[in-house]
């Protein structure tokens, strides 16, 4: 069973996710709150699975409080996914370099939403692939020059290639068709890069890729 968090100051917003979760077999909601303290301490009590964090809320925002998640190793098996009301937020990719697994706008399809919770505990591709993308290069272009170097060199060359994939947007199944490889084997691949680098998921892959210059946003086009 996975055990979702919601953490949204609007009650309406958080009555409709709750109705679409508890209706699903292998989805329950184990908690509600309004704001991003309430949400720290209510994931340090019953470490949910994912967290559904709004950005904008009273007292904590969702940013802060998803560093606060985040940076504790105690809760490192937790995956926060930010809610947003629109696409390129400025926020939402600060949120994906401080942890956060991924983003879903708030008008996003029911179907997209439960496919984003069961994706995002599978440890599958970021959500949102397409949005995210742009988002990631919107922001990834504003932010500091590429830092190459150190970071890569425990990276053999396989594995880099992968990482360029991954930060392209591509899934493991997309990655294993341009290799010519196994969809198990581009996982591993996956794997092995994320841990060398000490990536906390996939979405952190796909920053670190943009940030060691792997990826450049114009090649998004």
């Amino acid at each position: 069973m996975i055990r979702v968090l919601l953490a949204d100051d609007q009650v309406l917003v958080r009555a409709g996710f709750r109705a679409l979760l508890d209706a699903q077999p292998d989805i329950e909601v184990s908690g509600e709150v309004a704001d991003g303290a309430e949400a720290v301490r209510l994931v340090r009590e019953s470490r949910p699975d994912v967290v559904l964090m709004d950005i904008r809320m009273p007292r904590l925002d969702g940013l802060a409080a998803t560093r606060a998640i985040t940076a504790d190793p105690e809760l490192d098996e937790v995956k926060v996914v930010m809610l947003t009301t629109f696409e390129l937020d400025e926020y939402v990719f600060e949120a994906i370099r401080s942890g956060a697994s991924g983003f879903l706008v708030k008008d996003t399809e029911p179907e997209e939403l439960l496919r984003a919770v069961r994706a995002v505990v599978g440890g599958d591709a970021l959500l949102s692939p397409g949005v995210t993308r742009r988002l990631i290069a919107e922001f990834a272009a504003r932010s500091k020059e590429p830092v190459g170097g150190a970071v890569l060199d425990e990276l053999t060359d396989r594995e880099r290639e992968v990482m360029a994939l991954v930060g392209m947007g591509l899934s493991n199944e997309e990655i294993a068709r341009r290799l010519v490889v196994s969809p198990l084997t581009a996982k591993t691949h996956v794997s092995r890069a994320m841990v060398k680098l000490g990536a906390r998921d996939r979405a952190q892959l796909v920053v670190l890729a943009y940030e060691s210059g792997i990826v450049r946003p114009g090649w998004l086009g």
